[in-house]
């Protein structure tokens, strides 16, 4: 016989992707026991010790992650790592769920607790978790201005960090502005004057780690002029936006910041070039090694070429500069 579940309930279950926890119950007027039979029955399963799935299968990304949520309590929301993936600000899943409670302890959630596999959870703790909530999206999940401030505090280097700040405001799910006001409300805030700076470049049109390494390391501390970032271009019937366009000598510099470059993409890169030449431009493009390990080197050969083209300025010298690097005469 099939059992008759409260409309209230259901109307839960399919606001949870089908995901209840035991102590929800009550509050919605099931008794824990119906539960109990549901799962001996087999039509109900476990995900995480006391929280159950009211299908039979394999669970779905959404169902797991309410399930995670619901293991660590009422006020829990995803946050770091799971909240960048729901809202598409990483491109991928992480193995594991992160969540943020306002508890006063951290803790990892084991996988396979249940009847089948579920990942991992880390819970972090935080006294902001009410207010960095969304106070609409489901699941439940921190803003996107949260999120990212949340990654880059667990960041490896000031690099990834800035690639958080970057990539949220270069996919326009958020604006420096509203990234600064957030980092405002923090009373502890690593990295504080480095990404306050990167956000005023951002602000300006980098997009990545590498266009903001760029800036730093290259183009201002050698004294070129300052390029137009994410410069609009309209060759034929095609827009393209270059990463730095010096507009009144007719250069582009472009940015590569991929490992390896496939064949493919690469001539699509040459091709691009030579359309660009037929404009009038000449494009200089550059890895990130050539950024991050020989700055010097290459905000001289920019500079050189900046000066065929008509630049009367001349190259300086940063602190780092080899004593062999000749200015440009």
């Amino acid at each position: 016989m099939r059992t008759r579940l409260p409309s209230t309930y259901t109307e839960l279950l399919a606001r949870q992707d089908g995901v209840l926890a035991r102590w929800q119950a009550p509050l919605h007027g099931l008794d824990p026991s119906v539960i109990d039979g549901l799962l001996r029955s087999g039509r109900w399963q476990t995900l995480y010790r006391g929280v159950y799935a009211s299908f039979t299968g394999t669970p779905s990304r959404q169902s797991l992650l309410w399930a995670a949520l619901r293991r660590c309590g009422s006020t829990a929301v995803l946050s770091h790592h799971t909240a960048a993936e729901i809202d598409q600000l990483a491109d991928r899943a992480s193995p594991m769920i992160h969540v943020t409670i306002s508890a006063p302890r951290r803790f990892t959630v084991a996988g396979n607790e249940g009847d089948i596999r579920t990942p991992p959870v880390t819970v972090h703790r935080s006294a902001r978790a009410e207010s960095a909530a969304h106070p609409t999206r489901l699941p439940p999940r921190t803003r996107i201005e949260e999120t990212a401030l949340d990654l880059t505090q667990i960041a490896a280097s000031l690099d990834q960090a800035s690639a958080w700040l970057a990539g949220a405001c270069g996919r326009r799910l958020t604006r420096p502005e509203s990234l600064r006001a957030a980092m405002k409300s923090r009373a502890r805030f690593r990295w504080r004057t480095e990404l306050a700076a990167a956000l005023d470049e951002i602000g300006n049109g980098a997009h990545s780690a590498l266009e903001l390494r760029y800036v730093r390391d290259v183009e201002r501390p050698h004294g070129l002029p300052t390029a137009t970032r994410q410069a609009r271009l309209a060759t034929g019937p095609r827009t393209r936006y270059l990463d730095n366009l010096y507009a009144e000598v007719g250069v582009a510099v472009e940015l590569d910041g991929q490992a390896a470059h496939p064949a493919e993409a690469r001539w699509l890169d040459i091709r691009r070039d030579n359309s660009l030449s037929r404009v009038g431009l000449v494009t200089l493009r550059y890895s990130w090694s050539d950024v991050t390990l020989r700055p010097c080197q290459t905000a001289q050969e920019i500079a050189a070429v900046l000066r065929t083209r008509g630049w009367v300025g001349q190259p300086g010298r940063c602190r780092s500069c080899p004593a062999q690097l000749v200015q440009c005469g």
